[in-house]
């Protein structure tokens, strides 16, 4: 009987090596730079780490190293499928580079969102990808100084690290001038808090559109959201219902899908014709947007492009001594469909 080496649930590299017949050293080089043994030996270490069911050790190789091959991407609401999106394109971009991506979620929470930065920290990822709840916050050029940082889906005031976002005033630009050009003369926004930047630049973008065409700005009114969930949509289709029908807003432009999907189901169980009765467009351009029961119109941002991007810029951050921080603006686009098309 073959004598075995170590145990299945502890096995060592030294244990693969004693039952491949190798060095230390071969072992090694299977696992870091396999190009260097011969495909015979090769194949025989990783027999022998099947048999013993070896497990590489990243922590302990990323502490020898001084390096890790794990980056992490702190998404600022797992439940808008916006960010899972972003996720994805970080993921596609990690994984041809062979690496690995830890996802965590801050809920948009301030705290929270400081307690797994630590965390992060302290497993020595090799970069890190953020939504902040506060883009300003001076925290994140604390963490930059020690762990390559990219702030995704937000700008900040400096050019203290790097950044990639949309242009969301030219989005919400695009929004209005698509409703005005239907011949819209009373337009509501929905979504909300103001506080956060892209609702602010999005309802920035719809006033300047409205004021180049010449309108009342009293014709355009602003529903104020305290999230930009769903549920917040189907209330602001609550406060339209309150308004009398000859001042009811006949469009209205949401800071998100997620907010016009909510409304678009609010007014349908109402009865109200989409865009007979209130023509919609939301933003994001999520994959639910363009199978709702009424197609959505939709601001489309580039998800999976900002999360590469994104991801590209972190890794170059840690690896290119010339590394120069940049500034990633992408161009929104709009998609029309049956919610204000017919």
């Amino acid at each position: 009987m073959a004598k075995q080496h170590g145990s299945r649930r502890g096995s060592s590299v030294k244990d693969v090596a004693a039952a491949a017949g190798v060095s230390l050293g071969t072992v090694s080089n299977v696992l870091n730079r396999p190009e260097l043994v011969s495909t015979t030996t090769r194949e025989r270490v990783e027999r022998a780490m099947a048999d013993l069911g070896f497990v590489r050790n990243e922590t302990a190789r990323s502490l020898r190293t001084g390096r890790s091959s794990t980056l992490a991407y702190v998404m600022l609401d797992s439940r808008n499928p916006f960010f899972t999106d972003v996720a994805h394109g970080i993921e596609l971009a990690t994984e041809a580079l062979d690496h690995t991506l830890f996802l965590c979620n801050s809920d948009n929470r301030a705290t929270r969102e400081t307690a797994l930065l630590s965390q992060l920290q302290e497993r020595q990822v090799q970069g890190i990808l953020i939504t902040p709840v506060d883009p300003e916050s001076p925290a994140l050029q604390t963490i930059a100084e020690r762990t390559p940082l990219v702030v995704v889906d937000r700008t900040r005031g400096s050019a203290d690290l790097c950044t990639v976002a949309v242009d969301d005033i030219l989005g919400g630009r695009l929004a209005l001038e698509h409703l005005i050009d239907l011949g819209h003369r009373r337009v509501a926004f929905a979504g909300g808090p103001m506080s956060v930047g892209q609702v602010a630049d999005r309802y920035e973008g719809a006033r300047a559109a409205w004021t180049d065409a010449g309108l009342p700005a009293a014709d355009l009114i602003s529903l104020e959201c305290t999230t930009l969930t769903a549920a917040e949509g189907r209330t602001v289709g609550e406060q339209l219902a309150g308004i009398p029908s000859a001042r009811r807003p006949t469009a209205v432009f949401c800071a998100n899908d997620l907010v016009a999907l909510g409304l678009l189901q609010h007014a349908i169980g109402r009865g109200w014709r989409v865009p007979g009765d209130l023509a919609l467009v939301g933003y994001d351009d999520i994959e639910f947007a363009a199978t709702a029961a009424v197609p959505l119109t939709s601001v489309r941002q580039p998800r999976q492009e900002l999360g590469r991007t994104a991801a590209e810029l972190v890794l170059d951050e840690g690896s290119n001594p010339q590394h120069e921080h940049q500034q990633v603006v992408f161009t929104p686009t709009l998609v029309a469909r049956a919610s204000t098309t017919g």
